[in-house]
């Protein structure tokens, strides 16, 4: 059975979260208790969800509008208070968490659409030298040809004059053979 790489990271948001839940609580409790906290970061948000709430329910159930939504008691506000601030600061951790690890992956794919882009540069580099290369050595091996051409051609050149210069030295001494006998007789060449 093939087991696929487990992302650590989704490991690690999940025991940030976990970890942000005693935080919420202490700051839940804390808020609870002291009067600033109480008065100004726990009730407000708890008697506006209230009023959200009564008027939404009112009008999903179609019983119409309600004239004057009852505020909640400083008990019920509070503790609905500190659990929306709980939820609150839940939902702030994991959307930072969420955040970093959007911005950390497309940080790797920009590096990744970077490297790409430099190793085709380098790729069409690397063939543009390739293609100035093979005309230099097909230059080359032209110049080669026609040196080994020319070479050969001389060489032929100076065998035939050899050839000739041997041919007149033959008749030479086959003139003076003719004319001397003593001189050592001379094949004529066929």
């Amino acid at each position: 059975m093939v087991v696929g790489a487990f992302p650590a990271a989704k490991l690690g948001v999940l025991a940030v979260k976990q970890i942000s839940k005693p935080i919420a609580n202490i700051l839940k409790n804390n808020a609870k208790q002291s009067p600033f906290f109480k008065r100004y970061v726990c009730m407000p948000p708890a008697q506006l969800y209230n009023w959200i709430e009564v008027k939404t329910k009112m009008w999903g159930m179609n019983l119409g509008k309600p004239i004057a939504v009852p505020q909640l008691n400083e008990a019920m506000a509070t503790e609905l208070g500190a659990n929306l601030l709980g939820e609150a600061i839940i939902f702030i951790i994991g959307a930072a968490l969420l955040i970093v690890e959007y911005r950390k992956s497309k940080a790797e794919k920009d590096k990744l659409t970077t490297t790409l882009a430099d190793m085709a540069s380098q790729l069409e580099r690397q063939e543009n030298e390739i293609k100035f290369l093979t005309t230099k050595v097909e230059d080359l091996d032209t110049k080669w040809f026609f040196t080994k051409r020319v070479a050969a051609i001389k060489e032929t050149l100076i065998d035939k004059k050899k050839t000739t210069d041997d041919k007149k030295l033959t008749n030479t001494g086959l003139i003076e053979s003719a004319i001397n006998p003593n001189v050592q007789k001379v094949s004529w060449p066929s």
